[in-house]
């Protein structure tokens, strides 16, 4: 099982930059649709404190949106946050 999950929508254009970024990147992640799953959103938006899509996790550590993936890898430290967030072998439950 992955330590990257995703949490999206299948047709959000957010969600589907953040898959190609992590796609391009080459990092094995778990994409979980919330698509009609209003149960799930309701816990995620309980879990990350927002109310839009994606939500994405390395490991625990909640990373936040595109905009914020988008921002750690222009700033050269997506790596290193990658490393940090999935280094305890533990993943985000919701």
């Amino acid at each position: 099982m992955s330590h990257v999950v995703l949490f999206g929508t299948r047709f959000c254009p957010f969600c589907t930059a953040a898959r190609r970024l992590l796609t391009a990147k080459g990092i094995d992640y778990q994409d979980i649709s919330i698509d009609n799953n209003a149960e799930l959103r309701g816990k995620l938006i309980a879990k990350s404190g927002r109310n839009t899509v994606p939500q994405i996790w390395f490991g625990t550590q909640h990373i936040g949106g595109f905009d914020e993936l988008r921002d750690l890898e222009r700033q050269g430290t997506f790596d290193a946050v990658l490393q940090a967030g999935v280094e305890s072998g533990e993943t985000v439950s919701i």
